[in-house]
């Protein structure tokens, strides 16, 4: 069975490692949010940085986020620049795609080894407004 979204991400991912390579570790997760969003608009896609998301309780808006990119509408991004990728980093990017018509987000770390991980979370199993 294909992964969601497969092509897209796997040249997400791609660029990631690619990012990284460049870069090396030690950099504000900001610089490899703008580095990511160059590299991936010169793959022709469409990313928007820094998106605000509404968040909603019983159709009412409580909060908004700031998503980090969400790639060619579909894919969310988080970014961080962190030792390791914990329970915490996993569960923010949940409760990001709960709030979005997006199903699939991807965490990626440029920590002092790249990690990511891929998140599903499937709208029809999404209670909102």
């Amino acid at each position: 069975m294909p992964l969601l979204h497969e092509e897209l991400t796997n040249v997400i991912i791609k660029t990631f490692y690619e990012v990284y390579n460049e870069l090396g570790y030690g950099f504000l997760e900001k610089v490899y949010q703008n580095a990511l969003c160059i590299e991936l608009r010169n793959k022709n896609l469409v990313v928007e940085p820094e998106k605000r998301i509404a968040v909603y309780y019983k159709e009412q808006q409580v909060g908004d986020y700031v998503v980090d990119l969400i790639v060619e509408n579909k894919v969310l991004l988080e970014l961080k620049a962190v030792d390791h990728i914990n329970e915490q980093y996993e569960n923010q990017i949940l409760n990001y795609l709960r709030a979005t018509d997006c199903e699939l987000g991807l965490l990626m770390n440029f920590g002092p080894k790249p990690e990511f991980k891929r998140k599903v979370f499937e709208n029809n199993r999404k209670r909102r407004k």
